[in-house]
């Protein structure tokens, strides 16, 4: 049979619901707990099996090869020591397993053996009241994923990201789930890439706030160039998001377009719409930093501008207060024989001819635009 008609509708975080189908576990791992495994389940036909929601990854494992079906463990952070036992249990190459407890990986998919190993930046936006030139705009977390034929081990960096509403939302949906850990793998890429989807709608707000700031008239004793600081703030974010968007493309294509053994091919199908999302997504990220680039130029532009103005009027001023200087330099020298020195209307002709020298230079100045 085809992939139901509402896989879409079973991973799309618009349906999040609040009451989760079994309760038990968390994805955040608490600091106290002994152990980074937050969650470990086996299911069998699409749905969870009883009395698994106490079970060790060894005790999943054996389940598994008892009676079908396949292990979803969840972990957050694990050490290499508390990964090594999972490690061996479900026969996971030692380079991937270095990459999962080190995290700080670039986005990548790479198959080892009946393995595969996909690493996927989650990106969360932080809420702010004002941007700033030092506000945090993206954080940044990672979620790593080892499917293989019968489990899926997810393994969490960060304090954002969590998987635990899409392991709810899977849940609640069976037949789904029966398709097995290439449908998680699937949901876990949909719900990375609606959270880019969601971050990019935030970080479009932020610019337009920046480029109306730049380009708006600045109020009375601000100069222009302010926002320098908080549109190259933002041109870093961005550059974070593009770091996370980027390199996810070609595992996507992968998934899409090459047949794999580990991938359901009903499945497969719906990896394309994920890919087309992502590579819409990509193509933000990039309009947006070719914008802030143009931001960033009209604002030091008009900085230049305004610096540009203030010289033509210091300059105009200067030249005016030239003429009554020279007047005065001239009068003020001490020779006992000068025009005009003893004449009764020596002083009102010079303050005459000063101030109607200062006034028409002022008018022809005012006249070209620089006063």
């Amino acid at each position: 049979m085809s992939m139901l008609p509402y896989l879409r509708a079973a991973v799309r975080p618009a349906l999040r619901r609040s009451t989760p189908s079994q309760p038990g576990y968390d994805t955040t791992r608490d600091p106290s707990a002994s152990s980074a495994v937050v969650d470990c389940a086996v299911y069998r036909d699409g749905r969870r099996a009883l009395g698994s929601a106490c079970l060790t990854p060894r005790e999943a494992m054996a389940r598994v090869r008892e009676g079908g079906g396949f292990a979803w463990i969840g972990l957050h952070e694990p050490t290499g020591a508390e990964f090594a036992g999972i490690a061996a249990t479900f026969g996971l190459h030692p380079l991937a397993v270095e990459d999962a407890v080190h995290a700080h990986q670039r986005p990548k998919l790479e198959r080892y053996d009946d393995t595969l190993f996909t690493v996927f930046k989650t990106i969360h936006y932080v809420e702010h009241a004002e941007l700033t030139a030092t506000s945090e705009v993206v954080e940044t977390g990672e979620v790593m994923c080892f499917t293989g034929p019968d489990f899926v081990i997810t393994v969490r960096h960060g304090g954002q990201g969590s998987l635990r509403s899409l392991r709810h939302r899977l849940q609640d949906d069976p037949e789904l789930l029966a398709k097995g850990p290439s449908a998680v793998l699937h949901s876990i890429a949909d719900h990375v890439v609606d959270g880019y989807i969601a971050v990019a709608a935030a970080v479009q707000d932020d610019i337009d706030e920046v480029e109306n700031a730049v380009f708006a008239a600045p109020a009375k004793g601000t100069a222009r160039g302010g926002d320098a600081g908080r549109i190259y703030q933002l041109k870093r974010e961005v550059l974070e998001f593009k770091r996370a968007v980027s390199p996810l493309l070609r595992p996507m294509e992968l998934l899409s377009e090459r047949p794999m053994r580990l991938v359901d091919p009903d499945i497969q199908k719906y990896f394309r719409d994920v890919a087309d999302h992502l590579a819409r997504v990509h193509e933000q990220v990039i309009g947006f930093d070719e914008l802030l680039n143009s931001i960033l130029q009209a604002n030091l532009a008009q900085a230049t501008v305004a610096q540009n103005e203030d010289m033509r009027k210091i300059t105009s001023w200067a030249a005016i207060i030239a003429v009554p200087t020279m007047i005065c330099g001239v009068y003020g020298m001490n020779f006992e024989y000068m025009p005009e020195l003893h004449w009764r209307y020596g002083y009102p002709m010079v303050m005459a001819a000063i101030a109607g020298s200062c006034f028409t230079i002022h008018r022809a100045l005012r006249r070209h635009g620089w006063l």
